[in-house]
């Protein structure tokens, strides 16, 4: 072969090679728009692709919570002692602990003698109001036909306003007892003031109850229908939260009920040994779900500000790493490293680093990138 025809051979087989090189399969990184120095693992899917739907990235508010440690408590106002109002000995207790009581429910019932005596008192009070009563009027006729002096006819008077004060003063002790006056019988039935949860008994038939030197009481009834969620906030909070703010209550044992109430006080008094201040939040109780002693969480807002959010289905998480799917132009996405604040209560996190306004990210499919990028 001569000089001209090995030349002619070497140009025809560069010039295949730079053909071969033209028509190979371009390189995912290189497609699209210019790369971001945070961008990696570039993909292309064919434009159109079912699966992938993309949003702009926007800042939107987001609260800051401050969240407080508490406990439920029952109303104090709506707690209620009962106390034998006389002495006697215990016949019966006719309720137990969770009862639900009505007003009027007779609780417990005793034999006193101390009934006996004011029901006697008032028996005697009725026969002497009634003897004065009628020496009254027997005096009024004598005054009358001028048989007796005035001061004596005065006299009677006095005498018969007297034994009515008295016998107003028997009857009086006999309504505070909620006894009936014409019964001969040293029973006393003692009923509920209000409705409620019966909390608490601590008394037992056959048992002697004193009604002014005894400090147990019979039983303990609460009304549950609005409680309070105590909680203790530390002073370097105080500032952000104030009386009447709207706060959001979780029972522990309704993790998923949260209810709402505001701030209705704050103590004036500060624990020194804890550096915090009791916070109370009046929270409505249907059902009595909410029972004393049931821990809780009390979350306020402590300042709201502007952040990046996108969708928790928008992110990737590897490890201690966690990546976005931004859109370089349509059709064509690149992996980008991003850092996360916190999760928010609708189903958003926050990026505090590797997005901005305006990049457009990947909120459905990110699975199917991954997929189609290959091991990284």
């Amino acid at each position: 072969m001569t000089r001209i025809g090995s030349a002619s051979v070497l140009v025809v087989a560069l010039l295949a090679l730079t053909a071969s090189a033209c028509h190979r399969r371009p390189d995912r990184r290189s497609a699209g728009a210019p790369s971001d120095p945070a961008d990696s693992l570039a993909v292309a899917l064919p434009e159109g692709s079912r699966g992938i739907a993309v949003a702009p990235v926007e800042r939107a508010e987001l609260a800051d919570y401050l969240d407080i440690p508490a406990h439920i408590q029952a109303d104090p106002t709506r707690v209620v002692l009962i106390y034998a109002p006389v002495s006697g000995r215990l016949l019966t207790v006719d309720v137990r602990p969770e009862d639900v009581v009505q007003p009027g429910q007779v609780l417990a019932t005793l034999a006193s003698s101390d009934l006996a005596a004011a029901l006697a008192a008032y028996r005697q009070a009725q026969a002497d109001a009634r003897v004065k009563q009628q020496e009254l009027e027997r005096s009024r006729a004598l005054y009358e036909h001028n048989v007796i002096a005035l001061r004596d006819y005065q006299q009677a008077q006095a005498d018969a306003q007297s034994a009515a004060a008295a016998l107003a003063g028997a009857r009086e002790r006999l309504e505070l007892l909620d006894a009936d006056p014409d019964s001969s019988s040293d029973r006393l039935a003692v009923r509920a003031p209000r409705a409620g949860v019966v909390t608490d008994v601590s008394a037992a038939p056959g048992q002697f109850a004193k009604s002014l030197d005894k400090s147990t009481p019979l039983c303990t009834i609460a009304d549950l229908s609005s409680v309070w969620a105590v909680g203790d906030v530390y002073e370097r909070d105080l500032a952000t939260i104030h009386v009447g703010q709207r706060a959001v209550v979780t029972a522990a044992a309704y993790s998923d009920e949260p209810r709402s109430g505001t701030v209705a006080a704050i103590s004036s008094v500060l624990d020194t040994t804890t550096r915090t201040l009791k916070v109370r939040v009046v929270l409505a109780n249907p059902g009595t779900r909410l029972k004393p002693d049931m821990f809780a969480m009390i979350r306020v807002v402590r300042a709201i500000r502007r952040a990046v959010l996108v969708p928790e289905a928008a992110v990737l998480r590897e490890g201690l790493t966690a990546y976005v799917y931004v859109q370089r132009s349509p059709g064509h996405f690149a992996r980008r490293a991003v850092i996360l604040g916190g999760d928010t209560d609708r189903r958003q996190v926050e990026v505090t680093s590797g997005l901005s306004p305006g990049d457009t990210v990947v909120i459905e499919g990110v699975e199917l990138l991954r997929a189609a990028a290959g091991p990284s």
